[in-house]
């Protein structure tokens, strides 16, 4: 078989799948009693179908809040083909133009920022980060400063040391032990309030001063947070919590790691979650929609005093980041994201991600009143939950089996979203909704229709 053109028999490849490709996040099992493995063939604007045909509205941009402009963007495919003829590749040692190009840009769009390392996940992107804080801690702390504090239900990546800042538990379970000097912090989700207070926001934060004062202030060196908590149940912080964050962090010299993998390049209507909520921060990590998924592109973005930390010293030869990413070396994500970033500005994407997320919670809210198994929605722009709760006054987890099954519920529509469904104690079932940034009214309108739909069959 030479390329895909003269494919005309697509059961050949759902079989080479059946039998070769480990999906992500997957129990195979099912592939064994008869199930095919689902096979996604082609995208255009808002819609993907797949081996048989199907058509389905994609809800979840990708399946993890990564297609931002769309299925089917020529003008970046064509982008990335250019860049590849004159140069793919070359170690990131060196630059290349889309990669200065793109850095120029993405500085731009973010004050107080200056320096971009490139790397291809948002998992290394974050890597990085504390890579880069242990390094500051042996040579501008005598060694201390090295802990790193991380939220309870935020996610940070796959690696092991990623896991180990993993706010979600079962996505580490069996994968430990696990690196030292990983501290969790409380969460912030008000809807879950784990305080009594009129102000919960600057309450939840101080609770992260009280785990700085239990472990020792010289101890913690940084302190990473999702803008607006993703895969741990879309959780939009409370008013106050981030101005308090900011001055805990100032207060005890720990430096601020800001991750927008999920947020980032336009998902909640600005084009970084942070700018929402005037947070200064330290570091800046990105990934996903940076590139829309058109390239593998992640990066991560520090301020100028945190990049003269290693150069003080050019005759140490261990005083620079003694890292590298091969594949940050790349032109084709920097590529990609350049003409990605054109979109989003020509279209006026971010404006449309404000109008259309209002719609949308306006939408869910209507939901709501009408469906009591709805405990609470919220969201920032086009990145949105619907939490399922089994009783409003105890807000009970919702089954998991069944918010599963408003899933699948919704595929079998033809509409793809998605759900945060884990049994462990405290942690709820959201519906999560993050459609592409170019989502209209009638867009909308058809998933949560699909929701109404399917919550009626499932939950009555």
């Amino acid at each position: 078989m030479e390329g895909f053109a003269g494919l005309n028999d697509i059961g050949q490849v759902v079989e080479a799948d059946r039998a070769h490709v480990w999906h992500h996040l997957s129990q195979h099992k099912q592939y064994d009693t008869g199930v095919d493995p689902r096979v996604i063939v082609e995208g255009k604007g808002m819609r993907v179908w797949d081996a048989k045909g199907k058509e389905h509205i994609d809800g979840v941009s990708g399946g993890v809040w990564t297609v931002n402009v769309g299925y089917g963007r020529e003008s970046i495919a064509n982008a990335v083909r250019d860049q590849l003829i004159k140069l793919n590749y070359f170690a990131g040692s060196a630059g290349s133009i889309p990669g200065a190009v793109f850095s120029k840009r993405l500085i731009e769009k973010m004050p107080g920022l200056t320096r971009v390392y490139y790397s291809n996940s948002g998992s290394e992107a974050n890597e990085k980060v504390y890579k880069m804080v242990r390094q500051i801690a042996h040579r501008h702390h005598g060694g201390k400063k090295w802990k790193i504090l991380y939220r309870d239900r935020d996610y940070h990546g796959t690696t092991i040391a990623a896991l180990a800042s993993a706010g979600q538990d079962q996505r580490a379970m069996q994968y430990g032990p696990f690196p030292d000097g990983f501290v969790r912090v409380p969460h912030c989700l008000e809807y879950r309030k784990q305080w009594d207070v009129e102000n919960y926001g600057e309450r939840a934060a101080d609770a992260i001063e009280e785990v700085i004062l239990r472990e020792g202030p010289d101890t913690v060196g940084c302190l990473i947070l999702e803008p607006v908590t993703a895969g741990g149940g879309v959780i939009v912080p409370p008013q106050g919590y981030w101005d308090r964050v900011q001055e805990i962090c100032k207060k005890y010299n720990i430096l601020l790691a800001i991750d927008e993998v999920v947020c980032g390049v336009g998902r909640t209507g600005t084009w970084f979650g942070y700018q929402h909520y005037g947070i200064k921060p330290d570091f800046v990590t990105m990934a996903k929609g940076v590139a829309s998924g058109y390239a593998a592109i992640s990066c991560t973005v520090t301020t100028e005093a945190v990049f003269e930390m290693f150069k003080d010293d050019p005759s140490d030869p261990m005083s620079y980041f003694r890292d590298i990413s091969t594949f940050g070396g790349c032109t084709s994500g920097p590529a990609a994201a350049l003409e990605n970033m054109r979109i989003i500005e020509d279209e006026g994407l971010l404006e449309n991600t404000l109008a259309m997320g209002d719609y949308c919670l306006g939408n869910l809210a209507a939901l709501m009143d009408k469906h009591k198994i709805i405990g609470n929605v919220r969201g920032k722009g086009l990145f949105l939950g619907a939490e399922l709760v089994a009783d409003r006054a105890t807000k009970e987890p919702a089954d998991e089996k069944k918010v599963q099954a408003v899933v699948a519920d919704c595929m079998a529509q033809g509409v793809i979203i998605g759900a945060t469904n884990r049994s462990l104690p405290g942690l709820n079932n959201t519906l999560c909704l993050s459609p592409a940034l170019i989502a209209t009214k009638d867009d909308i309108d058809e998933i949560t229709t699909a929701i109404d739909g399917a919550l009626t069959r499932v939950f009555g």
